[in-house]
């Protein structure tokens, strides 16, 4: 539940878009936890088309697992990561 803050996104992304071995293909979150994941989703949505508005080809939202999948979907998630629904929640790996 890291990463780049919004504002360092444009900075990234034409770091990526400008090395030879990389391909800038768009933008991956988690909704925050604890957080109202249609409001995470809406936002990231605001922030996935600004990207796009600077790299056309950064076209991919992957956003939402399986406990959110529903409001990713709405928000414009083309990628979704639904492991725990398929294979069931996985022993916490510390604790």
């Amino acid at each position: 539940r890291g990463g780049v803050l919004v504002g360092e996104l444009p900075a990234l992304a034409d770091h990526v878009a400008a090395q030879n071995a990389l391909r800038l293909l768009g933008i991956m979150a988690v909704a925050p936890l604890g957080a109202d994941p249609d409001e995470a989703f809406e936002r990231l949505a605001g922030i996935a088309s600004r990207l796009r508005a600077e790299h056309p080809d950064a076209a991919s939202i992957s956003a939402g697992m399986s406990a959110d999948l529903e409001s990713a979907v709405r928000h414009g998630a083309t990628h979704l990561r639904v492991g725990s629904a398929l294979l069931g929640r996985r022993a916490p790996i510390f604790g």
